[in-house]
C-alpha cells in the first residue's frame, strides 16, 4: 500500500492546474491535508481581489489529496464554499482539509482557508465517491 505522501506525489505529477497554482503541500496524513498558496497578480479579478475560484480551487485540491490519502481512488461528487473575507495580492493562504466521515463508498470533508494573519477567508465542504480502485 502506498503512503499518503506517495499518493499525493503521483497525483501532482499530472496535475497541471495545481502546478499553476504553485501550491505547497505542508502536511498530508490519512484523511487530512494542509497546503499553502501565495496570491499572484494573475489570480486577481476585476476588483483587484483574489478571484473566488482561487480559494475554491485550493480547497478542492486539498480535498482531492485528503480523500485519496487512504489509498482508494476518490473523486468529488458535491462541493460548496462560503467566501467570508476578501483575499488580496500577496496574501498567503493556508487550507486545512479534514475528513468528517469515511465510508465504504462515500467520504465527507471540511476545509478552512486562512490568510497569513490566521483570519478565516473561506469554508469549504466536499463529498467524494470512493471507488474500489487503488493507487
Amino acid at each position: 500500500m502506498k503512503s499518503p505522501q506517495e499518493i499525493v506525489s503521483l497525483m501532482l505529477e499530472n496535475d497541471a492546474f495545481s502546478k499553476w497554482l504553485d501550491l505547497s503541500v505542508v502536511n498530508i496524513e490519512l484523511g487530512s491535508c494542509s497546503l499553502t498558496v501565495q496570491i499572484r497578480e494573475e489570480m486577481l479579478n476585476g476588483h483587484f481581489l483574489a478571484h473566488g475560484g482561487i480559494s475554491y480551487s485550493i480547497s478542492d485540491s486539498a480535498l482531492a489529496f485528503a480523500s485519496n490519502s487512504r489509498g482508494q481512488k476518490a473523486v468529488s461528487i458535491e462541493t460548496s464554499i462560503q467566501h467570508i473575507s476578501t483575499v488580496h495580492l500577496h496574501d498567503k493562504l493556508t487550507v486545512v482539509c479534514q475528513e468528517l466521515h469515511c465510508g465504504k463508498s462515500v467520504g465527507r470533508y471540511e476545509a478552512t482557508v486562512l490568510n497569513q494573519n490566521k483570519q478565516l477567508v473561506a469554508k469549504f465542504y466536499g463529498t467524494v465517491y470512493r471507488s474500489t480502485d487503488s493507487w
